[in-house]
């Protein structure tokens, strides 16, 4: 039996699998001004994403300003 005659079946197979997943990451870079989406499941959280939408000035959370927005 020629056992490495799988390989390229599954290198296709592992390359299809990845793909979608890089793509999604860099569709969300690209859209959400060059970080990835935030995701809250935790109240914690969303206080953390409410805290960054007020300090950005522009009310969303991804385009942080740094520290010259903080009174």
């Amino acid at each position: 039996m020629m056992w490495y005659k799988i390989l390229l079946g599954l290198y296709i197979m592992a390359g299809c699998l990845t793909v979608p997943g890089l793509a999604t990451i860099y569709i969300h870079r690209r859209t959400n001004g060059g970080k990835e989406q935030r995701t809250a499941r935790l109240p914690y959280h969303w206080s953390l994403l409410d805290r960054d939408r007020r300090v950005s000035g522009c009310k969303t959370y991804y385009k942080s300003k740094g520290l010259e927005n903080i009174d």
